[in-house]
């Protein structure tokens, strides 16, 4: 019984060794630890020790996820004190090789599988959770995993691994985040032939029947948790991801990161950039994919119309360039930038030689699309070219960090999904590759909209937090090449964030928990969660003038 007792408290709160001599004496696990009682910083010590030892980022992946399930706090604490080191371990690009290897590295399952045969039934799997009060949920249905595809029910760790940033990036305490993967099949025939794949063997269901399970989700989750519960749509088919955001946005509070948060972490690089280039952002013009909407609604804050905005962005697909009578078919998100043709363009080289953008954006996952001849032509085009090769994770960078600063000699203002180390160029200049990473964005966007009990979450929500993040970039750390601020100040960029963004929620009449704090730093700050163990003792006292006499035989 004692073993069993162990084990529980072992999964989430357990301490390790760091349970005092009372709390083993009064929970039944006293001589099923070593005699030694430690401090969280040596517990801390031994697991950078241990981390330090792996080189293969798969390795330190299964580890990581490892100390999670056995001590969260001190997973957290470590996560926190080295997230510029071990992000890209529990987030892209290491993630997507885990997504990969899901049935083949599976330990132990973490959040909700949800199949298209529980149809029906959702509310009682939702009962099976055992936390009740879920603040967060992230879900998935694993079609367009990072830039990998569709990877089904492997898909899993993207919403696990995004959660984990909403805790060590915002302090949004994880047993109020839930991770979700609707299992609908996969067309992926690898996985369809593996063994070990841990899905429904099955052709992803593409019928009114995958729309009605998921509205049947939506329905569920807020009729358990609450209208204001947040549910972030992640890594959905680009035909999904759209259409679900404009069918739900009016109904529950939700955003799809893919979409929306990427967006946003883009307009703050642009908002970043033109500090160096020194035009405001309504002098700009690119071949952009994805985050149009956000940069339409950032120029006409500075008074230029809608029309006169969107002329200035260009799109550039699969298919070629976006423009009036393309044999192709064009996506109805993407009908407000068909522009007239500019002349024959049949490639992207031939886009940037006739468009002359100011900066490339891409977000596509199509490979090396900004090769050597297109980043030379940026470069002759342009004093300052901006260049952002957002897509996930790196093997999908539509170009490399060195390749952008060495062939334009250092001047261009580049952004990346993934990390890039630093580049030193042949005069010994040396560049820090900022990340355009959306964890810049969604922890202090989701901590905000969780705290202030927000139903709808509007568009301008996520241009407030880009201004915000550009704000927080300093002049120095502008000049070290860099568009964002380090990683390592992420905790407090999500805190500015989410008090600039209850205040304008607040502001505009979309918050819905009162009573209003005065003081919204403060409010944050005290609310955020912390690695700090808590006590397992009860809480013992005597009563005032209450006396009781021992026992006797």
């Amino acid at each position: 019984m004692a073993s069993m007792c162990y084990t529980h408290i072992s999964f989430r709160p357990g301490l390790g060794m760091a349970f005092s001599l009372q709390e083993r004496q009064i929970l039944g696990i006293h001589g099923l630890l070593p005699p030694k009682v430690e401090t969280q910083d040596i517990q801390a010590m031994r697991f950078q020790k241990n981390l330090k030892k792996m080189t293969d980022p798969l390795e330190k992946y299964i580890y990581l996820m490892g100390i999670q399930e056995r001590n969260e706090r001190l997973f957290y604490r470590v996560l926190m004190e080295d997230i510029e080191e071990l992000m890209p371990i529990v987030y892209t690009p290491t993630v997507g090789l885990a997504c990969t290897q899901y049935g083949h590295i599976f330990r132990r399952p973490k959040g909700l599988f949800i199949s298209i045969r529980d149809k029906g039934h959702i509310r009682s799997i939702l009962d099976n959770w055992p936390e009740t009060n879920v603040a967060a949920v992230v879900v998935t249905d694993g079609e367009r995993i990072l830039g990998l595809g569709d990877l089904g029910v492997y898909g899993m760790g993207i919403p696990v691994g995004k959660l984990c940033l909403y805790t060590a990036c915002a302090g949004i305490r994880p047993e109020k985040c839930l991770p979700v993967v609707i299992d609908v099949g996969t067309d992926n025939e690898t996985l369809l032939k593996d063994p070990l794949y841990m899905g429904l063997y099955q052709k992803r269901d593409r019928s009114q029947a995958y729309d009605d399970l998921i509205d049947e989700f939506m329905e569920a989750v807020v009729e358990k948790y609450g209208q204001d519960t947040l549910i972030q749509f992640e890594d959905f088919g680009n035909h999904n991801a759209f259409r679900f955001l404009r069918k739900y946005r009016e109904k529950y509070c939700t955003f799809n990161d893919d979409i929306q948060g990427t967006a946003s972490v883009a307009l703050a690089g642009l908002l970043a950039a033109q500090r160096a280039v020194g035009k405001p952002i309504t002098e700009h013009q690119g071949a952009a994919l994805g985050i149009a909407n956000l940069i339409v609604m950032a120029m006409m804050e500075t008074g230029m119309s809608q029309a006169e905005a969107r002329k200035k962005i260009w799109m550039y697909d699969k298919h070629g360039l976006l423009v009036k009578g393309r044999p192709q078919e064009t996506d109805t998100n993407q009908e407000a930038f068909v522009h007239d043709s500019p002349g024959t363009v049949q490639s992207f080289l031939d886009a940037v030689n006739t468009i002359k953008p100011t900066a490339i954006i891409g977000v596509a996952g199509a490979g090396r699309l900004f090769n050597h001849d297109v980043i030379k032509a940026m470069g002759t085009l342009n004093e300052r070219p901006i260049i952002f090769a957002l897509s996930n994770p790196t093997t999908k960078a539509e170009c490399t960090a060195e390749d952008a600063y060495t062939l334009t000699d250092g001047r261009c203002l580049f952004a990346s999904g993934s990390p890039f180390g630093p580049v030193t160029l042949s005069d010994g200049r040396v560049f820090t590759p900022g990340q355009g990473n959306n964890a810049y964005i969604f922890p202090g966007v989701a901590l905000a909209v969780v705290l202030s009990g927000v139903r709808h979450i509007s568009d301008t929500v996520f241009l407030e937090a880009a201004k915000t993040l550009a704000e927080q970039l300093t002049d120095k750390e502008l000049e070290e090449g860099r568009l964002y601020p380090p990683l390592s100040n992420i905790r407090e960029v999500s805190v500015q964030m989410a008090v600039k963004v209850m205040e304008y929620v607040y502001a505009k009449g979309m918050a819905f928990r009162y009573p209003e704090p005065v003081d919204k730093n403060g409010f944050i700050r005290a609310t955020v969660w912390n690695t700090n163990y808590d006590s397992f003792l009860p809480d013992t006292y005597d009563w005032p003038g209450v006396s009781f006499s021992p026992k006797t035989n």
